[in-house]
């Protein structure tokens, strides 16, 4: 059975209400029965991120970008685990690089430390996945600021603003 085919599946399975898209409560349900556990916001902000029409849902071609998605971040956590179910700092600047995410040191720290509540310097899968949602959802923003596709912005207090409302992760 072909990839699609599968995913069509679970997004119908997932679909409880059969309305045609998949929102917050129905994603954040699926993905817990696959052990990974996320707060309502990081589930909304995955939804945010594929999102096309804008309408708040998933439909299922919105849900395929978002598999893809999860699958890159997947594979580069599972590609540095060392027999373990956690990632070392080190081994999570290995595991992002790995999924198209390039930060300096001070960008890398200052963002695990929002994403490692405990302070502990390791990262669960779920913990990881939020981290590269948060960067995705960075990325995406800065993007829209960067129209020349010269890496760097300037932006005045309003769009600072701006930014910071858009990519918190509440």
């Amino acid at each position: 059975m072909a990839n699609n085919e599968l995913l069509r599946m679970w997004f119908d399975s997932v679909d409880v209400d059969r309305s045609g898209s998949i929102n917050c409560e129905e994603l954040q349900r699926a993905l817990a029965v696959g052990n990974l556990h996320f707060p309502s916001s990081v589930v909304n902000q995955m939804i945010k991120l594929y999102d096309t029409d804008l309408n708040g849902t998933m439909s299922f071609n919105e849900f395929i970008s978002l598999h893809q998605f999860l699958t890159v971040v997947q594979d580069s956590f599972q590609a540095n685990l060392r027999n373990r179910e956690q990632l070392s700092l080190n081994e999570v600047y290995n595991a992002l690089t790995q999924a198209g995410f390039s930060l300096d040191q001070p960008a890398f720290y200052c963002a695990c430390q929002s994403f490692d509540k405990e302070r502990r310097g390791h990262f669960r899968l779920d913990n990881y996945m939020s981290l590269c949602i948060f960067l995705k959802s960075a990325r995406n923003l800065f993007t829209s600021f960067d129209t020349s596709r010269a890496g760097a912005v300037t932006l005045d207090f309003n769009q600072f603003v701006y930014c910071g409302a858009k990519a918190v992760i509440l």
